[in-house]
């Protein structure tokens, strides 16, 4: 069992939380959430003895083994699979005893150790590391690869692989979907559910943690709260905890202005002064309430698109790959504005190199392959970050795409991507991979395409940039191809799944659900998921297809406006209830406030009236978008029969 007491951690000179208090048994699958910098990479330090709190009490059964996912690899000449056994550091060592007793001719010693090595499943062991490794994406063949013959990504697999196999009581993984595609995602899920030992696990992928963990474990206002249930559910609570928190910090606030005016008003008055004092004493010895504040700025939209041409790319027998290598055959797909279509299908079975003929960097070996002369391409892929200047600013990367545009225009962009004030002239270096992430994404954003191709977009944002990206995303007009190992971006945008399976791109028959079985039932031949459609089904899915794009359009201007009447509206509530705040004070109806008083009786009543136009007008633009969707409806319902 995993015991705090009273704990504190410190970064430096920054508290990270305090006075925390918890216990984790064995076996329990906890999430550890909280916004970027909040503190847990450090609390993983101090589960692994690199760091001491400063204050309290913690614990962990010294006979707990412990496994990490190492964050280097070295390029050594090793057989991968041998690589992944060495993370099971009992079973090398009794390996290594065996070699040394044989060599001694020590035949009672060697007998003793083949029954420790039988004890650790030494007789599994490879199959194992092969069922492990398969699971991860690789393929049989790779197992006797060296090392050094792997990239930087599937190095980071092999490393996830050793903290796999080996035999731990408790587990610590941070990020471990990050150099993953959904189907090594899908099958390390399944597997962590199966993990017998304590998980703590570092996550920005809610559905994930919703499949893998029971409790969530929260950093927050510098102190560590721990939840029961998913991350769903934790969600739930944690806004409920907000809205009571909120509320409490309301009825503290009238009670403070409450006491304080007594004390204002009746403090030099010798009858009252004693309760006064009183009064003064309770607002001294008060515990302040503060209300929730929100963790992260990071709101944005797409900028309207200049031009949406339909189609956008026509792709007839197309084929694609790299010179004479063809990585993909025969592929058809039309994409038109409104198209949202999500890429499925394991590593290297040529997703990014649609992707790749799409953004233009490869081209179509053979085939038709046509493009609008209105079409504007905005391509995010996580190789993106190591082509940004590290030694200009966020706003200086704007200033390359748009010379002309005024700085405060290119400031109040950047700030919707959390770029405020002297950050967005900062130099991109030091910045975080989160930061980085999301300047990369601003900089595909600010082109305005009206073809988005979004490879891994999620990779380095946190739950709060990942839920703005999945929002923005929903109101973009033009197409999106989203190659993703986030379930939840997934489902939330994307309308269709094509599979991407042995040299072809078809359309799949079903959702996620349907391809996470597909993927758990180790079926090889992955096509049988995918459907080819009729003629009949491609140009009725190309009408249904320019009937959502032609509705998303015309419902802009209507969004648009609507979204300044609410903003209007709220400015003007916000002074409804300062006038009722100021007109409650009885102080303002003594015969010396009378002017006072009537210029806010007749300021009043314009923002009432105000109001009352507002609100007509806002009901007025809901009932016109309303209508519109039930046309767009009606229209769908012709183009089905």
């Amino acid at each position: 069992m995993i015991h705090f007491s009273n704990l504190a951690l410190m970064r430096g000179t920054k508290t990270l939380f305090q006075d925390a208090s918890l216990k984790l048994h064995f076996n329990q699958k906890v999430g550890l959430v909280g916004r970027n910098g909040s503190g847990k990479s450090s609390l993983f330090a101090m589960l692994q003895g690199d760091l001491q709190p400063e204050a309290g009490d913690f614990s962990i059964p010294k006979d707990w083994r412990i496994a990490i996912v190492k964050q280097e690899t070295p390029a050594v000449e090793k057989a991968a699979i041998e690589y992944v056994l060495d993370g099971d550091q009992q079973f090398r060592e009794l390996q290594k005893a065996l070699v040394d007793a044989e060599s001694n001719h020590d035949g009672m010693l060697a007998a003793e150790l083949h029954g420790k090595l039988q004890d650790v499943g030494a007789e599994t062991i490879y199959a194992r590391a092969a069922s492990i490794m398969a699971g991860l994406g690789f393929k049989e063949k790779q197992a006797q690869n060296l090392v050094s013959e792997f990239s930087g990504g599937w190095r980071m697999r092999l490393n996830l692989a050793q903290a796999l196999i080996c035999q731990s009581d408790m587990m610590l993984l941070d990020e471990p979907t990050n150099h993953l595609d959904l189907d090594a995602v899908l099958w390390l899920a399944k597997w962590l559910v199966g993990y017998q030992g304590t998980l703590v696990l570092i996550s920005h992928d809610r559905d994930f943690l919703d499949a893998t963990v029971q409790q969530i474990l929260s950093l927050e206002q510098q102190t560590l709260q721990l939840y029961k249930g998913n991350f769903t559910s934790y969600e739930i609570q944690k806004a409920e905890k907000q809205r009571l928190q909120n509320i409490a910090a309301e009825k503290q606030m009238a009670q403070v202005a409450h006491l304080q005016k007594f004390v204002d008003r009746f403090g030099a008055k010798a009858s009252k002064a004693k309760q006064a004092q009183s009064r003064k004493k309770q607002l001294e010895k008060m515990v302040q309430i503060l209300p929730v504040q929100q963790e992260s700025s990071f709101s944005f939209e797409f900028l309207p698109c200049d031009k949406l041409p339909n189609p956008l790319v026509k792709m007839e027998q197309v084929a694609a790959g790299y010179g004479d290598a063809i990585i993909l055959e025969k592929i058809q797909m039309n994409l038109v504005p409104g198209s949202r279509i999500g890429l499925l299908g394991h590593n290297g079975a040529g997703k990014s190199t649609l992707v790749k003929t799409l953004s233009g960097d490869l081209p179509a070996v053979n085939g038709v392959y046509e493009s609008s002369q209105g079409l504007n391409v905005g391509y995010f892929s996580q190789h993106q970050l190591e082509h940004l200047h590290l030694s200009s600013s966020p706003l200086e990367h704007l200033r390359t795409l748009d010379p002309q545009a005024k700085e405060q225009f290119l400031r109040d962009f950047l700030g919707g991507f959390g770029f405020h004030g002297d950050q967005a002239l900062e130099p991109v270096e030091p910045m975080s991979g989160g930061e980085k992430a999301r300047l990369a994404l601003a900089l595909v954003v600010y082109q305005r395409p009206n073809l988005l191709l979004l490879d891994e977009p999620t990779n380095h944002l946190d739950l709060t940039s990942r839920t703005a990206l999945t929002l923005a995303l929903q109101e973009y007009p033009g197409a999106i191809i989203l190659v993703s190992h986030d379930r939840f971006l997934l489902e939330a945008v994307c309308d269709d799944f094509y599979l991407v399976a042995e040299r072809t791109v078809t359309p799949f028959d079903g959702d996620l659900n349907d391809y996470q079985k597909l993927i758990l039932a180790g079926n090889k031949n992955a096509q049988e998921g995918a459907k080819q459609n009729t003629g009949t089904d491609k140009v009725q899915r190309k009408d249904i297809k320019r009937l959502e794009a032609q509705f998303r359009q015309s419902i802009q201007p209507l969004k648009k406006k609507l979204s300044s009447v609410e903003s209007k509206l709220e400015k003007e509530q916000t002074l409804a209830n300062e006038l009722e705040s100021k007109l409650a004070d009885p102080e303002l109806y003594a015969a010396s406030q009378k002017d006072q008083l009537k210029t806010l009786l007749s300021t009043q009543a314009t923002n009432k009236q105000a109001l009352e136009e507002l609100e007509h007008e806002w009901m007025e633009l809901e009932e016109a978008i309303e209508q519109r969707r039930v046309e767009f409806e009606e229209e769908l319902k012709g183009t089905a029969g």
